[in-house]
């Protein structure tokens, strides 16, 4: 029943995501342009859609809100409503959250919406298009899943010296 819970859970963290990222295209994907490639980045500053100091407010205000998000949605989760104790308990738990979020991430997110609909274009790139590449996505499942790995045994040993 748990493992249950924890996939619901992860789809739940993935659903956040989505909205954040909804949230952040409501006015364009220009709005999310800090995800993209750099050279992407450069054509849309050249084209005068938005300027440097722009994106990095945007990357920053994006990283401030998503990154503790995450980390409090996946503490909360496992050791607030899952009662884990210990670290294994802990750290499977959010592991598997944080990878949930990850597949929707890259297959519904990267994989479908931005890669086959309108809804992540910018005008003026249409040439930089795909905007991940196949070179991106494998770097993003590598680094999603490692770096889901190493936040979910950081924040299980953290979380193992604060209950001791």
């Amino acid at each position: 029943m748990i493992v249950i819970k924890v996939l619901i859970e992860g789809l739940g963290l993935g659903f956040l995501l989505y909205l954040m990222c909804a949230f952040g295209i409501r006015n364009g994907a220009i709005g999310m342009v800090h995800l993209y490639s750099s050279e992407v980045q450069k054509r849309v500053i050249e084209n005068g859609l938005t300027t440097a100091d722009e994106i990095k407010r945007r990357s920053t205000l994006f990283k401030c809100i998503c990154i503790p998000g995450y980390f409090i949605y996946v503490l909360v989760c496992a050791y607030g409503i899952n009662g884990a104790r210990g670290f294994i308990d802990g750290f499977w738990q959010m592991f598997v959250i944080l990878s949930v979020m990850n597949v929707i991430d890259r297959i519904l997110v990267d994989g479908y919406w931005v890669g086959h609909t309108n809804a992540w274009n910018i005008s003026g790139t249409e040439d930089l298009k795909p905007y991940i590449t196949a070179k991106d996505k494998q770097k993003k499942w590598i680094m999603g899943t490692v770096g889901m790995a190493v936040i979910s045994v950081a924040l299980s040993g953290i979380m193992c010296l604060i209950l001791r």
